[in-house]
């Protein structure tokens, strides 16, 4: 098994990382699209960037802390920052929008002071901020596939509970699920999902990932079910088809995944706009 996974090409790799991001993203963004958090996903993206800078300025700054992995140090910030997200919502309880521009823009004014100290390249900076499967490793994909695995396991152990509390709180509350608990693990699955989708997506474009599958599916779909199911499809296409021409064009992954996910989403709004009028059209005729 070891032995294959390291014959895999670059691009098996990206294709492969990619395509575990396009099942897992809309399944976090359904959610989010319920809780009505969907900016969250940016908000916690900037202070993974933090997290990353400061894993890159330690690892070359430092002689004894060479051995640091900024993906892991994107995955701490981005931890630390999913749960300061739950405690500010907690203290402005009348205005908990307010959580996510105190969090998006801490992350923003600490990566920038990090990346202006931190002597790095500007092609690094560029692959974090916008993606690459070029710089997919091995590590990566591993990295990628456990944290997907422990994502999917989670989420069906606790399905019903995050889809009551995401629905509704104080029922939930009232039905004897322990809200605070599901809210923070909803707030790790957020990091995660942020982290393990950095290396492809890049780290400014990991929000749309979350959102615009669901945007997508939400044009069609009469379930919640359907919602996420639709969404992994619409995500799946826009991974497939932003790698590939991401290749052919040699532009970006994770930008020409981004567009390729609009022209999808653009796509469902015109379909069911044709749909809506040749219904209506036939009505009329009848």
């Amino acid at each position: 098994m070891i032995e294959l996974l390291q014959q895999l090409t670059f691009l098996e790799r990206g294709i492969i990382a990619g395509l575990i991001i396009g099942l897992i993203c809309p399944v976090i963004g359904s959610f989010l699209l319920v809780r009505r958090m969907t900016i969250i996903s940016e908000g916690l993206s900037h202070i993974t960037l933090t997290g990353i800078a400061a894993g890159v300025f330690l690892s070359q700054s430092v002689v004894y802390l060479g051995f640091i992995n900024p993906l892991y140090t994107g995955l701490l910030f981005s931890l630390a920052g999913s749960l300061l997200v739950e405690k500010l919502r907690q203290i402005y309880k009348h205005f908990q929008e307010l959580a996510i521009p105190i969090i998006l823009s801490s992350g923003i004014g600490l990566s920038a002071i990090l990346i202006s100290v931190t002597p790095s390249n500007t092609t690094e900076w560029f692959n974090f901020l916008f993606g690459s499967i070029v710089t997919v490793s091995l590590a990566d994909l591993g990295f990628i596939f456990f944290t997907g695995v422990i994502m999917l396991v989670l989420l069906g152990m606790f399905y019903k509970e995050l889809l009551s509390i995401s629905f509704d709180q104080e029922f939930a509350a009232t039905s004897g699920i322990s809200v605070r608990k599901m809210n923070f693990l909803f707030a790790v699955l957020i990091a995660l999902v942020i982290s393990m989708s950095m290396k492809v997506i890049g780290i400014l474009l990991v929000g749309a990932m979350v959102t615009l599958p669901v945007a997508a599916s939400i044009q069609f779909a009469k379930s919640f079910r359907q919602v996420v199911l639709i969404g992994i499809l619409i995500g799946e296409l826009s991974v497939l088809g932003g790698v590939m021409l991401s290749i052919y064009l040699n532009i970006a992954t994770g930008g020409m995944i981004v567009v390729t996910g609009v022209f999808l989403l653009i796509l469902t709004m015109l379909i069911k706009k044709i749909t809506r009028y040749t219904s209506g059209f036939r009505l009329s005729q009848s």
